[in-house]
């Protein structure tokens, strides 16, 4: 069975221990961390993704590696590639949603990640970018233009605009929510997420976990919203080709 954890921010703190160690009951392998999103912002900032996630995760007993994957090139890495054979959880982190698609669009390396999504050998976790960049369009976050924000993205769950940083996005860049609802899938769904707040589960039954809420839109108006502690159902179902971007 798939498992997901999708985080509106704060990743790599202890609020999600509990998430994490959910996400890797069950399976066998090494934690991978991604930290490619950031990558345009430089080594520095790579780096310093880098060394929080490997220290997160090696804090809770589990096996980490970061594998190189920081453009487009190396999604086609035979070697970062295989890394996937031995993955129990992949978490990708946060940074530029837009840059982090074109990177794993249309490659090898996305394409087995999504097989064993699929099959429930490995669990997805994603924080900001690593939830924003499974939509199509997604937000490129390099521009404050809100009519060149759009870029391509995975296209992963059809119909669905996910929204991290919804609690924070209007300071700053106001109007922001605003522009996001009215681009919301006119037949789907904009799923917002609040800061160090998450919806984990199967793509169906999803649990919130946090200190913030899970919003969801639909057809013009927010038709639920839910807080740490609940439970709720709503399906997303990944492209039917089982490939996007």
């Amino acid at each position: 069975m798939s498992a997901y954890a999708f985080l509106g921010a704060g990743e790599f703190e202890d609020w999600h221990a509990d998430i994490d160690r959910g996400l890797l009951d069950g399976r066998s392998g090494r934690v991978l961390v991604f930290a490619t999103a950031s990558a345009p912002d430089g080594d520095d900032v790579y780096d310093g993704w880098v060394t929080k996630g490997m220290q997160h995760y090696a804090g809770l007993g589990a096996a980490v590696v970061a594998p190189p994957l920081r453009a487009a090139p190396d999604a086609h890495d035979p070697g970062i590639i295989a890394e996937l054979d031995d993955a129990a959880l992949v978490f990708f982190s946060g940074g530029n949603p837009a840059y982090l698609a074109s990177v794993l669009a249309a490659s090898p390396f996305w394409q087995v990640l999504q097989e064993r999504v699929a099959d429930g050998r490995t669990a997805y976790a994603g924080c900001s970018a690593g939830v924003a960049c499974l939509c199509d369009p997604t937000f490129d976050s390099a521009t404050e233009d809100f009519e060149q924000v759009w870029a391509p993205g995975l296209g992963y769950f059809p119909q669905v605009l996910f929204a991290p940083h919804w609690d924070m996005i209007d300071t700053w860049i106001p109007g922001a929510r605003a522009f996001i609802q009215t681009s919301a899938p006119a037949d789907g769904h904009l799923i917002a997420l609040d800061e160090r707040t998450a919806m984990v589960g199967d793509g169906r039954t999803w649990n919130v976990t946090g200190a913030g809420a899970v919003g969801v839109y639909r057809n013009g108006s927010w038709v639920e919203e839910h807080r740490g502690g609940a439970t709720f159902t709503l399906s997303l179902t990944p492209a039917a080709d089982g490939s996007a971007g």
